[in-house]
């Protein structure tokens, strides 16, 4: 189906949020997928490509970083409600486009430098480089669900709501939000192995 037919059908996730949502980052554009679907499951169709992850829609990739071993290991429907309720808590709470608080979220929190190892003659050095797009869409998802889990394990709090707070927290560039204090603490190990 075309960019053309997909646009004239109006196909929103879970039935609501509308995926025309603005990326500022523009490395990140070609990595964060706002392909509008009915439903966020592509079972793994994209595992055998380069790079295939790329095309899967970032609320599925939200969804798929909550499965983590643990707790919900391979619980995909209780990871797609935990999603859907987070959302729902996000639209409420800022009365915006959730995907669109998710996609600042992401940008956010994304680390821009890290800490590499290089062995030369038995020393060890640490070399701060760039991180890949890829990878950067990728660590900001980690850090955002390990923020919620963080948050929730151990508390009351149930992790829609845990994951809500931090997706906010994140998109706001809050330094209380665990993915931004996670996304500094690199950059500062980074910036000092320069």
């Amino acid at each position: 189906m075309s960019d053309y037919e997909l646009s004239k059908l109006d196909i929103r996730i879970f039935g609501k949020w509308d995926t025309k949502v603005e990326i500022r980052d523009p490395s990140l554009k070609k990595y964060i997928s706002l392909m509008p679907v009915y439903l966020p499951h592509t079972g793994g169709r994209h595992e055998h490509r380069r790079f295939g992850k790329s095309r899967v829609p970032i609320v599925e990739r939200l969804i798929n970083q909550l499965m983590r071993p643990g707790r919900n290991k391979g619980k995909k429907f209780l990871a797609y409600n935990i999603v859907r309720a987070a959302f729902e808590i996000i639209a409420a709470r800022t009365g915006q486009n959730p995907i669109q608080v998710l996609v600042r979220a992401i940008e956010n929190s994304a680390p821009r430098e890290e800490v590499t190892r290089i062995m030369y003659g038995g020393i060890v050095y640490y070399v701060a480089v760039d991180v890949a797009p890829q990878r950067r869409v990728d660590l900001a998802l980690r850090y955002l669900v390990e923020g919620a889990r963080t948050a929730s394990f151990n508390n009351p709090k149930p992790i829609d709501e845990a994951l809500a707070e931090e997706i906010i927290a994140a998109s706001s560039n809050d330094p209380k939000s665990y993915a931004i204090r996670k996304k500094e603490e690199i950059e500062r190990i980074a910036l000092s192995s320069r």
